[in-house]
């Protein structure tokens, strides 16, 4: 499900459309902490606009503390069930391919800085 803000997170911002699994993976295992976004749909849920707007401005707020990848739909269902974040839109946090936070649905301002503070805060589990 396509929408115009969600598309200009790729077109315009340079964002990697995560649309397989291999994708996926490789995006997450690579150094730093990374955002991905899952849409959900936009038809149904008017929050998915919201929080794509919202997103590139958290990245710019945490000075590149982590990037940003889109899901796709393609595989959004089977990484909602893997990581139990079943409401959408929702950002989905990893660091050395391990997930170490999520913030579903939209949020105020100052819930979004402080909640991923503390996200970014955690230490990835030992294997």
């Amino acid at each position: 499900m396509t929408h115009p803000l969600i598309d200009r997170l790729s077109s315009e911002m340079g964002w990697q459309d995560l649309n397989d699994r291999d994708a996926l993976d490789a995006f997450i295992q690579q150094p730093g902490a990374h955002a991905l976004f899952v849409p959900g749909d936009p038809k149904r849920n008017l929050e998915t606009a919201d929080v794509a707007v919202i997103l590139p401005e958290l990245k710019m707020a945490f000075q590149g503390q982590f990037d940003c990848a889109v899901v796709g739909d393609d595989i959004e269902t089977e990484l909602r069930q893997e990581t139990k974040v079943l409401k959408t839109p929702s950002l989905i946090f990893y660091r050395d391919g391990q997930m170490i936070g999520n913030i579903p649905k939209v949020r105020d301002w100052d819930e979004y800085m402080v909640r991923i503070a503390q996200i970014l805060a955690q230490p990835v589990a030992a294997e």
